[in-house]
């Protein structure tokens, strides 16, 4: 299995490149621009989506549907760029209540 690349300083190392995913970063990058290339368009009637849904599981499973949702943001953003992007998701491994956000 190829070696991931190096974390910058303060970025996270991948805790599962390799098997949800290709850890190695050209080959990820392929894979990526495949299901983005084979998405759906997205909307065209030029509103940028409030809110997208979409799932995180191994790209084996699920690329294909994150990528037709992430494919309404694209096809809204050159009329309207995104200002900001929030992700939220589960903590998997530890119990928590609340949130856990970056200092």
């Amino acid at each position: 299995m190829p070696r991931t690349a190096a974390a910058e300083p303060g970025v996270r190392r991948p805790a599962v490149a390799g098997i949800f995913y290709p850890a190695d970063p050209a080959r990820l990058a392929a894979t990526v621009d495949r299901l983005l290339g084979e998405a759906p368009p997205g909307t065209r009637d030029g509103r940028r989506p409030k809110a997208i849904v979409a799932p995180h599981a191994g790209y084996v499973y699920s690329g294909a549907v994150a990528a037709a949702a992430w494919a309404a943001a694209r096809a809204a953003a050159p009329a309207s760029p995104l200002a900001r992007v929030v992700i939220a998701g589960p903590a998997h491994f530890v119990a928590l209540r609340g949130a856990c956000v970056p200092a």
